[in-house]
C-alpha cells in the first residue's frame, strides 16, 4: 500500500486524527545543481558519473571550491543531502595531485567511521593511485598500527583516539602531519557543553602539534541541525570559517505529525503509552511494506517495542526476523548487518535508540516513529530526517508521552516549527578543562614564552601553577613538561570507562560467546545479579556480575515480566594491603574507584506495566 493511502486512512480514523495536535506538511523542494569546480581531476568526473552523478548540487560545489580555495567550511544541510561529498571531492582531488598530502577524519561514534570507511574504500578502488584509508582508533590492532601511520594517506579516527593515542605520540606520525591538508570534522552539533570543550582543546592541541611538523590543514565542519554553526565552528577551530547553508538535494513532500496518546484517567492526567500507541501505528505500516523506523528513549523501552512489533507483525504473516533492535550494547558486527540489510530494504523496521539519529548511511527510509521528544529541537528534527531520503512522499511522528515537557511540546507546536534548533555552546577555556589539555600539550611539545594556548592570560597563568605543583619547568625561555605521568591518559573527554561484556553459554557448542556489551555507568542498574536483561527481543537472566573482570554473565529464559532497578547508589572501594592489612583507596577515576551498585529492583509485567 503507498504511503500515502495510509496517511488518508489515518485523516479519516477519528480515534487518531482527535488526537493529533499538528500535522505540519513540507513542500517537496527540487534539486538546485552546479557545474563541477574548475580544475577537478577528470578521475574524480569519470567516477562520479560512474555513479551517475552528472552534476553537484550547488552546496556541494560551493563547499568543494571553498576548501580547495584553502578557506575553512562549515556545510550545514538536512540528513541526506549529501554533505560526504562536500569533503570527500576536496580531500580526494588534494590527495591526487600531491602524493606527499595527507587527511585525517574524525567522527563522534565507531559506527560512523566504519561508515564512512566504506565509502572510502569505493572510493580508493576507483582511483587507485594510492588513495589509502584506514581507521585508527581503539579498535584497531596494535599489530596494524604501524603500518598505518607510515602508509596511510587517509585515516578515519575519532577525538578521543587523537587525545590519547596519537597527539601524545606525534614524533610517530610526524610524517602524516608534515603532509597533512584536511581535517573533517563531522557531526558539530555534538560537540558541545563539557565533551565540546574538551574537543576544542584537542583540535588546539592538532593544530598545534601540526604546525611543528610543517602542517597547516584546512578544516571542513558539517552538521545537519544546528542554529549557529558558524560560532560554534569558529570557537572550534579558533579561525574564520565560510558558512555553507543552502541546500540544493532534492526532497520529496514530508509530513510531520505531533500525536498526543489519549486520556486513560484525566483526573490523573494519566495517558496511554507511547510504546502501545507506536504498536498501533507499526500494525498500519509494517504490513502495507512502509520500511520504518521507531526511536525510543532508553534501551529498555527499544527492547519492548521492538518484541510488541515482532509479535504482532509476525501474527499478521510477516518474518518477525526483519524487524530489528538497534542501541548501544549489540556488538559492532551486529549493528552493521542491521545498517546493511536496512540499505539493502531487507530489514522491515528498526527500533533505536539515539544511536541511529547521526548520519549513518541507512539508505531511503519511508517513515520515522519518535516515541517521546527526544529532549531538543535539534534532535528532533535529526531523527525526523532519517525518513525521506527519497523524492516520494514520507512520514515522520513524534508522539508524546506523559512528562511535562512532552505535553508542553505536543500542545504547543508553533513553539517547535516556529523555532530554530538549539545552539551549540562550549568554553574551552575554563579553567579546569583548560589546565588539563595544557599539561598534555606541555607534554607533547614544550611552550615558548608568550605562546597562546586558548586565553592567553590564562595560558601564563595555569603554566606558572603548573610550576608551583612541580609538573612544568621553565627554562631559557621555554616550558618543559618534567611530570612523571602520562597526563591525556587522565583526562578522559567523556567520562566513560570499558564496557561490561555479556556473556551466555552456548550449550550446543559447549562455549562461552559474547552476546553485547553495556558501558559501565549502566550496568549495574540493567545487569545486576537476578536482573531479566533484554537483546534482541529476548529475555536473559543474569546469574553474575564480575565487575573487577568487566563480565557479566546471562542465560536465556521465557518469562513474561522484565526488571526494573529501584535506586542505584555509588560506593566507594578499598584495597587492602596482604602484609600490613592497610586499607588503601583503589585508584581508578580520579582518586579513587568508584563503583555503582543497584540498591533493591523490581519485577514488572512486560503488557500491564504499559497500560
Amino acid at each position: 500500500m503507498p504511503l500515502s493511502d495510509i496517511l488518508d486512512d489515518l485523516q479519516r480514523d477519528p480515534r487518531f486524527y482527535r488526537q493529533v495536535t499538528a500535522w505540519e506538511r513540507l513542500p517537496a523542494a527540487a534539486p538546485r545543481y552546479a557545474p563541477f569546480p574548475a580544475g577537478l581531476d577528470p578521475r574524480l568526473i569519470a567516477a562520479l558519473r560512474r555513479r551517475g552523478i552528472e552534476r553537484l548540487y550547488c552546496h556541494q560545489a560551493e563547499a568543494a571550491a571553498a576548501a580547495l580555495a584553502g578557506q575553512h567550511v562549515v556545510v550545514v544541510t538536512p540528513t541526506a543531502s549529501g554533505k560526504t561529498l562536500c569533503y570527500n571531492l576536496p580531500v580526494l582531488q588534494t590527495l591526487l595531485r600531491d602524493h606527499q598530502a595527507r587527511a585525517l577524519y574524525l567522527f563522534p561514534t565507531k559506527a560512523l567511521t566504519q561508515d564512512q570507511l566504506v565509502e572510502l574504500q569505493a572510493w580508493a578502488e576507483a582511483l587507485g593511485d594510492g588513495v589509502t584509508a584506514a581507521v585508527y582508533d581503539g579498535d584497531t590492532p596494535q599489530a596494524h598500527r604501524k603500518r598505518i601511520r607510515e602508509g596511510s594517506r587517509l585515516v578515519l579516527s575519532n577525538p578521543d583516539m587523537l587525545h590519547t593515542g596519537i597527539l601524545p605520540q606525534h614524533a610517530h606520525w610526524a610524517g602524516f602531519f608534515r603532509g597533512l591538508r584536511y581535517v573533517v570534522l563531522d557531526e558539530i552539533h555534538t560537540y558541545r557543553g563539557v565533551f565540546g570543550s574538551h574537543v576544542a582543546n584537542v583540535l588546539r592541541r592538532l593544530r598545534r602539534v601540526a604546525r611543528f611538523h610543517g602542517g597547516e590543514p584546512v578544516f571542513i565542519l558539517t552538521s545537519a541541525t544546528i542554529a549557529n554553526p558558524q560560532e560554534h565552528a569558529e570557537r572550534l577551530i579558533e579561525a574564520p570559517v565560510r558558512p555553507i547553508t543552502e541546500n540544493g538535494a532534492p526532497s520529496g513532500e514530508r509530513h510531520f505529525i505531533f500525536y498526543n496518546p489519549p486520556l486513560l484517567d484525566a483526573e490523573a492526567g494519566l495517558r496511554r503509552s507511547s510504546l502501545l500507541e507506536a504498536l498501533d501505528l507499526g500494525e498500519r505500516l509494517l504490513p502495507a511494506g512502509v520500511q520504518t523506523l521507531f526511536f525510543a528513549r532508553s534501551r529498555l523501552r527499544v527492547e519492548l517495542l521492538l518484541s510488541y512489533l515482532r509479535e504482532a507483525y509476525g501474527r499478521r504473516g510477516g518474518d518477525p526476523a526483519l524487524v530489528r533492535g538497534y542501541r548501544g550494547g549489540y556488538l559492532p558486527a551486529e549493528r552493521r548487518a542491521i545498517e546493511a540489510g536496512l540499505r539493502r530494504g531487507e530489514v522491515r523496521a528498526v527500533v533505536a535508540t539515539n544511536a541511529l539519529e547521526l548520519g549513518i548511511d541507512i539508505g531511503s527510509l519511508d517513515a520515522v516513529v519518535i516515541t517521546g521528544f527526544p529532549g531538543t529541537i535539534a534532535a528532533t528534527w535529526q531523527q525526523a530526517g532519517r525518513a525521506g531520503r527519497r523524492r516520494e512522499s514520507s512520514l515522520a511522528v513524534l508522539i508524546a508521552g506523559a512528562d511535562a515537557l512532552d505535553q508542553y511540546i505536543v500542545r504547543h507546536p508553533d513553539f517547535f516549527f516556529g523555532r530554530s534548533p538549539e545552539h551549540a555552546l562550549i568554553n574551552p577555556d575554563n579553567p579546569v578543562i583548560l589546565v588539563q589539555h595544557l599539561r598534555c600539550a606541555a607534554f607533547e611539545l614544550p611552550f615558548w614564552d608568550g605562546e597562546r594556548f586558548g586565553n592567553a592570560a590564562l595560558t601564563d597563568d595555569l603554566l606558572a601553577f603548573l610550576v608551583a605543583e612541580g609538573e612544568v619547568l621553565r627554562s631559557g625561555g621555554r616550558w618543559f613538561w618534567v611530570g612523571g605521568a602520562f597526563p591525556a591518559r587522565e583526562v578522559n573527554l567523556r567520562a566513560v570507562g570499558d564496557p561490561v561484556i555479556i556473556l551466555r553459554r552456548d550449550e550446543a557448542a559447549d562455549e562461552v560467546v559474547t552476546i553485547g556489551q553495556l558501558e559501565r555507568e549502566a550496568a549495574p542498574a540493567l545487569l545486576h545479579e537476578g536482573a531479566i536483561y533484554l537483546h534482541e527481543g529476548q529475555t536473559y537472566f543474569v546469574e553474575r556480575l564480575d565487575w573487577q573482570a568487566g563480565q557479566a554473565y546471562v542465560r536465556p529464559v521465557e518469562v513474561d515480566y522484565y526488571t526494573e532497578a529501584l535506586g542505584v547508589t555509588a560506593i566507594r572501594v578499598l584495597a587492602v594491603h596482604e602484609q600490613t592489612q592497610e586499607a588503601t583507596w583503589v585508584h581508578g577515576y580520579g582518586d579513587v574507584e568508584v563503583r555503582r551498585q543497584v540498591t533493591g529492583y523490581r519485577q514488572v509485567r512486560r503488557r500491564t506495566h504499559e497500560t
